[in-house]
């Protein structure tokens, strides 16, 4: 560069909110949107592309790991580890393609990128909430959700348009150089916002000790004896006589178990406190404990819970919709002509109404509009229900008309401007539930335990979508979605 400072645009919060909160989309769009469009394409079953719903489980799990970014290093180093170990990872995943085992190699190392892609997540978040005071914050609502969705879209639209019709291997290629783009501009340009507290060799040193790795080794082995005995003899068995125990698996037991734990740090948080203070390595405890001291907790962790369960349970399925409706060679253009712009159009709104009438007046319309989408799907399920029949697995499908095809961009532009507005009031209100002193963990506890419902919907959708069809399972996904609105008239809105 000669010596001369970087143009001051590159460091513009108008740039680093949108570079960020795009390489924060675009990981989650290959790992949970784009892997579904591409095992169908593959000719996995939709049983499996429902269990795909496991590659959000880290998602769920990440508070548990929260509290580290906020506690080691700095959120811009840990942003940038995880983005360049993302880009390495998914473009290693374009060479696994054309192998034998391929599809099972790729589901494998799309598992290990989740934790990774969650990671990145807690420290973009935590980066924003500590660069942005906050009436920053809401300015760039709608700007940090329009780069989300446009990375989400950037994924299902062109990512999957180039695998569909040219290369999964070129598609997942450019997808890993994107994101090392990203990684070097932010490195370069990216504004440190904070000191770190501890240095990250501490952190090593920490978990190396014997109490923690005692507690980890534990943790894992809970989890492992979880998973084993779900998929024991004994299990099977018992699920033959015990009709019940079918509706419960290993992602719905992890989820119980952390809700249990959640409760039990709410009934004995005095105690805990009294203890964990006198201890100079409680920031664990303390973030945990300091989210659970608010106004009727109880409330908002059901609604947290419960509010995206039936949005989760559609977007599992959607893809796999488009391809046995026999439209995957049109759906780059419904994604980017249709979808982008109504996705960009209802952050913008949604944010900007936000921030100008408040997020108690909006926050149950927004959820409405979110969640009639699923209603928009059934009626088009329906009302293309012999083409459903015609091309769920044809070599060469049915065209389904001009008038459909242009009904099916409708629905989806909606849904997209839909999800738009919902995303931007469930977002404002997990800030408003962060504090200070722990703002990453916060708002990782937040959104992983918002991902819970979707992960227990979204595990169920391809059963749901087999048994009963694709209109029937939109259908189940809006009767889901109806308790958590509900809430909203008791959940605390300030």
């Amino acid at each position: 560069m000669n010596g001369k400072p970087p143009p001051a645009i590159l460091k513009d919060p108008h740039v680093w909110c949108f570079s960020t909160y795009f390489a924060e989309g675009f990981p989650f769009s290959i790992i949970r949107s784009v892997s579904t469009f591409f095992f169908r394409d593959r000719g996995v079953s939709l049983e499996a592309v429902g269990l795909t719903t496991f590659f959000g489980l880290p998602w769920i799990l990440k508070f548990f790991w929260g509290p580290l970014i906020d506690e080691f290093a700095t959120k811009k180093r840990w942003l940038l580890a995880m983005q360049a170990t993302l880009a390495v990872l998914i473009g290693a995943t374009a060479f696994l393609v054309p192998l034998p085992g391929g599809v099972r190699l790729i589901a494998g190392l799309f598992f290990v990128g989740a934790f990774i892609a969650a990671t990145h997540d807690i420290a973009i978040d935590g980066y924003y909430l500590a660069a942005l005071d906050k009436q920053e914050q809401t300015k760039f609502l709608g700007y940090r959700v329009m780069a989300y969705r446009v990375a989400m879209l950037t994924g299902t639209g062109v990512i999957v348009t180039i695998g569909a019709s040219f290369s999964w291997t070129l598609a997942f290629l450019l997808a890993g150089l994107l994101l090392g783009l990203l990684a070097t501009y932010h490195h370069f340009f990216l504004p440190e916002c904070e000191i770190e507290r501890r240095p990250i060799g501490s952190m090593f040193r920490l978990i190396a000790s014997p109490r923690v790795l005692l507690r980890i080794g534990l943790l894992l082995g809970a989890v492992a004896g979880i998973y084993l005995f779900f998929n024991s003899s004994v299990y099977r068995g018992w699920e033959v006589t015990t009709p019940l125990l079918k509706e419960l698996n290993f992602p719905r037991a992890v989820g119980l178990g952390l809700l249990l734990a959640l409760a039990l740090l709410a009934v004995f948080r005095n105690q805990l406190t009294a203890r964990l203070t006198r201890d100079p390595d409680s920031f664990y405890g303390r973030a945990f404990l300091t989210f659970m001291d608010q106004e009727k907790i109880g409330l908002v962790l059901a609604f947290v819970i419960l509010a995206r369960s039936g949005e989760f349970m559609v977007s599992s399925m959607s893809s796999a919709f488009v391809v046995d409706l026999g439209v995957k060679t049109h759906y780059g253009w419904i994604s980017g002509g249709i979808g982008l712009p109504a996705s960009i159009a209802g952050a913008l709104i949604g944010g900007w109404m936000i921030s100008r009438f408040g997020l108690r007046r909006l926050i149950w319309p927004f959820l409405l509009a979110q969640n009639l989408t699923n209603v928009a799907y059934m009626l088009l399920a329906g009302g293309l229900a012999p083409y459903l029949a015609a091309n769920t697995g044809a070599a060469q499908p049915v065209f389904i008309g001009v008038g459909n095809l242009a009904l099916t961009a409708g629905v989806h532009g909606f849904d997209q401007f839909a999800s738009g507005l919902g995303t931007a009031v469930l977002t404002t209100f997990l800030m408003r539930i962060c504090k200070s002193e722990h703002k990453a963990a916060h708002f990782a506890i937040g959104s992983g335990l918002m991902s819970l419902g979707g992960i227990v919907a979204g595990v169920s959708s391809g059963f749901i979508a087999s048994w009963l069809g694709y209109s029937g399972m939109f259908l189940i996904s809006f009767i889901i979605s109806i308790p958590g609105m509900v809430l909203l008239f008791w959940v605390p809105k300030k």
